[in-house]
């Protein structure tokens, strides 16, 4: 197992960084406006269409536009769920949904958590799936891609109040970035042999002589977007261990490299659009240290499995419950590692039958802000917020104001940093106690004990994330649980992103001042450790007591 886990990350490693670093270049084109004239060209003559103006904006601005077009979508796309039964493309006459769930699903898709209380293939339509679910995974990625945009050019620039266009931004990332690769990835998928079609749902006889239904649908489209716009909810219920979504193993290896590609390449993007590679490899090599030590330790631990079930006569300890025989523990074991870091939440084994040390370690990568590789463009500005504190603390430690890029960190940066940092875990706890004290939150709970509060936490951790998978074990698809985990997503989502962009307003205007001998340099390893403790410590101090309760004390009672 060893060998094959060696191989296994190798692999996918090896093939990541060779597709990452090209698509990084494009994207750093895209975010210093260096597009062919013909293009440009075209767009302005689009633009005046429109009625749009193209002009730069101020950090508020821009803010205000990503602000506007999320309660726009979110609008719209919770009057699709509402009114389904009434709009084409609905051949199994699903009826629409409450309120509350429509809500609910409609801010889990803005917000790029696709949180799923539903099980797609038996509540939504054709149309809800395409006009709305697809079309908000295009843009919730666009948008979160854009704040990276925005906060690399505060690097980039100097002594200038604008940070680029948030339209021209989200329009460009859509169009030239996440539609070709979305429709090649759709292309390979269909190939491999998952459906694409409008068609009803066809009946078919089982083995057992019982009269069935098989779903169909657009779900190529739907599952290209999800995993390369890391938002991770599946067309099906069983989301990519569903065979129509997942077919093969070149398909899960296909997917899991999907998942990573673009957080990665924006590393890529940003020492290229700073001018020194350097400070995004440091990033990718940090991102990349940690993933593949949890990795090993997920591995680890489902391949030893549960101890007891030596002692009642199994021939294996291996924890194969909740898995594909297809994908096996390995490649599971690195889809849940893969899906937890990278803000997506598809999954493609039940993450609830996880060993307590197996499932620890994606709960904790969630918690950590989602920032190893992270969801596309929230991974790179929440590393870049710890490379901030991470720098903060080196200036203490040598009593000299701290800088990074040549850009002062000063009081008003770092506020807006803590107050970054801060939103996820104290929105994660708060829900998770706010549950264990309500009669209403207490009554969703299935399993006693430390499970039972494992899952809890994470729900919470992962909604305040935006990630969207979980442990399962919960009814929370009532009004009180779809109403909480909706005002979470959104909290989680925007209480970040703004202080994200305050600070890129922030450090636009200031000038870059010269490197001098006493300046931390903010890349080799000794930086990269430095910022890697950073994390851990931040991580330890926020969330090491309610692990404590949850999957520790599930691991402990088992040895």
């Amino acid at each position: 197992m060893t060998t094959s886990a060696f191989f296994l990350l190798a692999s996918l490693l090896i093939v990541l960084m060779v597709l990452a670093r090209p698509l990084g270049g494009f994207i750093a084109c895209l975010v210093e406006n260096r597009l062919p004239g013909p293009v440009i060209t075209v767009e302005s003559y689009l633009w005046k269409l429109a009625g749009v103006s193209n002009s730069e904006m101020s950090w508020r601005r821009y803010l205000l536009a990503i602000l506007t077009l999320t309660l726009a979508g979110t609008g719209l796309l919770t009057a699709i769920l509402m009114l389904q039964t009434y709009l084409p493309l609905n051949p199994q006459h699903f009826p629409g949904l409450s309120l509350d769930l429509a809500l609910n699903t409609a801010i889990s898709f803005v917000t790029n958590t696709n949180w799923q209380a539903y099980a797609g293939e038996s509540t939504l339509s054709y149309f809800s799936q395409m006009a709305g679910l697809t079309v908000q995974n295009f843009l919730s990625a666009a948008t979160g891609i854009a704040v990276a945009f925005a906060l690399m050019r505060a690097f980039s620039r100097q002594g200038v109040g604008t940070l680029g266009n948030a339209w021209q931004d989200i329009t460009r990332i859509t169009v030239y970035l996440l539609v070709p690769l979305s429709l090649i990835f759709a292309l390979f998928l269909i190939w491999q042999g998952v459906i694409q079609n409008l068609a009803p749902y066809r009946q078919f006889t089982s083995l057992e002589g019982i009269r069935q239904w098989m779903p169909m649908g657009p779900v190529a489209s739907q599952e290209a977007i999800k995993l390369l716009g890391t938002n991770g909810g599946g067309f099906f219920n069983a989301s990519s261990a569903h065979p129509f979504e997942n077919p093969t193993a070149l398909t899960n290896f296909v997917q899991m490299l999907s998942m990573l590609l673009i957080p990665a390449a924006l590393c890529f993007t940003f020492g290229k659009v700073v001018g020194d590679l350097r400070q995004g490899k440091t990033l990718l090599q940090a991102m990349t240290v940690i993933f593949v030590l949890c990795a090993v330790v997920v591995m680890r631990a489902e391949g030893s499995g549960n101890p007891e079930l030596l002692s009642h006569g199994a021939a294996l300890a291996s924890n194969m419950e909740g898995k594909e025989s297809r994908f096996g523990i390995l490649s599971s074991s690195l889809f849940a590692v893969i899906t937890t870091a990278t803000s997506s939440g598809a999954v493609n084994a039940m993450l609830d039958s996880f060993t307590a040390l197996g499932g620890m370690i994606p709960l904790w990568l969630i918690q950590t802000g989602e920032v190893i590789f992270g969801g596309a463009g929230s991974g790179l500005y929440g590393m870049l917020l710890f490379v901030l504190l991470a720098v903060f603390v080196a200036g203490l430690m040598i009593g000299r104001t701290p800088e990074y890029l040549g850009k002062k960190i000063e009081s008003s940066e770092m506020k807006m940093i803590v107050l970054a940092l801060l939103v996820s875990p104290v929105v994660a706890l708060s829900g998770t106690a706010l549950v264990l004290l309500t009669g209403e939150g207490q009554a969703a709970i299935l399993n006693p004990g430390p499970h039972g509060f494992s899952e809890i936490l994470y729900a919470f951790s992962s909604v305040a994330n935006n990630n969207g998978s979980a442990f399962s074990g919960l009814n929370a698809t009532t009004p009180f649980w779809n109403t909480l985990l909706g005002v979470c997503m959104f909290i989680g989502r925007f209480a970040t992103l703004a202080p994200v962009m305050a600070i890129a307003g922030s450090l636009v205007c200031k000038k870059r001042q010269a490197t001098g001998p006493g300046t931390l340099a903010s890349h080799g390893p000794l930086f990269t450790g430095l910022l890697i403790g950073t994390l851990l410590l931040m991580a330890a101090l926020t969330f090491i007591p309610a692990l404590a309760l949850g999957p520790v004390a599930e691991h402990l009672s088992l040895h």
